[in-house]
């Protein structure tokens, strides 16, 4: 097989799915939410852990700094396709869709240009308002 087989058909979809709704590990330094030192995500993660540290963010203030964390957050757990030549790039942007609900666009580009996929996903949000 040459090139990035991911990228024919709908796989990058799931593909974005399970990158940015699985938990990551938090890194050293995170302040996770629960109080606990349960760092989630999984135990046998290596060089290219799975997953984002959205869950980070569940009791944050609704905040614009939230919504740059959100952004920081789901372009690292997104990274890897880039890495791998399944996406050239991945335009992302993120805002508060109401109280309790922050939003995602994703937007996934070919390395040939072409657009891969366009998806909204939505996170309800126990956040602090």
């Amino acid at each position: 097989m040459n090139g990035p087989v991911l990228a024919t058909g709908n796989d990058i979809e799931t593909a974005i799915l399970i990158s940015i709704f699985t938990d990551r590990m938090a890194q050293p330094g995170d302040v996770i939410p629960d109080g606990t030192n349960d760092p989630r995500g999984w135990w046998a993660d290596d060089d290219v852990p799975i997953g984002s540290r959205m869950w980070l963010l569940r009791r944050a203030k609704q905040t614009t700094q939230t919504l740059q964390l959100a952004y920081d957050y789901i372009a690292e757990a997104l990274q890897w396709m880039v890495d791998d030549g399944v996406a050239s790039r991945f335009d992302i942007s993120t805002q508060w869709v109401r109280t309790g609900m922050l939003g995602a666009v994703i937007v996934a580009w070919s390395p040939t240009g072409t657009l891969l996929s366009k998806g909204q996903y939505a996170w309800a949000w126990a956040g602090i308002n």
